[in-house]
Order: structure tokens, then sequence, then C-alpha cells
């Protein structure tokens, strides 16, 4: 069952359909900035404490577990995920006939 704001959001996509795009960009971000943020926590970690053990700053580490952030680079997310005991995954995953992903 679709919500009012479901329904509102595909509204708008079907008026603007680079918005689909966007808030698949915008998914994979929170969903990077959740993963960090809850290892950090089961690893009893500050933001200051993941910082030092990444060589960066807090507020870098503030940043990377903000939804709206992106500017993330492939060394840094690698730094974070070996100072958290984690492994980094990324797939490529090809899109059938009609732009859906295939398993």
């Amino acid at each position: 069952m679709k919500t009012d704001f479901d329904q509102y959001v595909q509204n708008k996509i079907k008026k603007h359909p680079f918005l689909k795009e966007e808030l698949k960009k915008a998914d994979m971000a929170l969903n990077i900035a959740g993963q960090v943020y809850a290892l950090r926590k089961k690893a009893r970690l500050t933001q200051k404490e993941l910082a030092e053990l990444v060589g960066t700053r807090q507020s870098n580490i503030a940043r990377i577990e903000s939804a709206d952030y992106t500017g993330y680079t492939w060394k840094t997310l690698e730094k974070i995920t070996k100072a958290l005991k984690a492994r980094l995954e990324v797939r490529i995953v090809p899109l059938g006939p009609r732009g859906q992903v295939q398993i």
C-alpha cells in the first residue's frame, strides 16, 4: 500500500525523470552513512577516535556519516573499513531490458 508521500514522489518522478537517478544516489549515500555510523557505534568508537585511526579529522568522519555527503574517495572508505575491521565491497549489476536489475 502506497502512502501519500510515495504517491507524491512518483508524481514528481513522472514530471521530472532525472529525479529517479538522484533519489538512487541519495539512497546510496544514506546507506553508506548508516553503515559507517552503525559499525563505528558497534566498535564503541567516537568520531574522533575513528578519525585518529583513519588519519583524518573528526569533522571528516561526521561528514561521511551525513546522509547527504557523496564526496568520499575509495581510499578513504578503505581506511574507514579497515579501522572498523570491515570489508569494502562494490558490485556492478547489469540491467535487464527494462532497466531492472538482473540477478
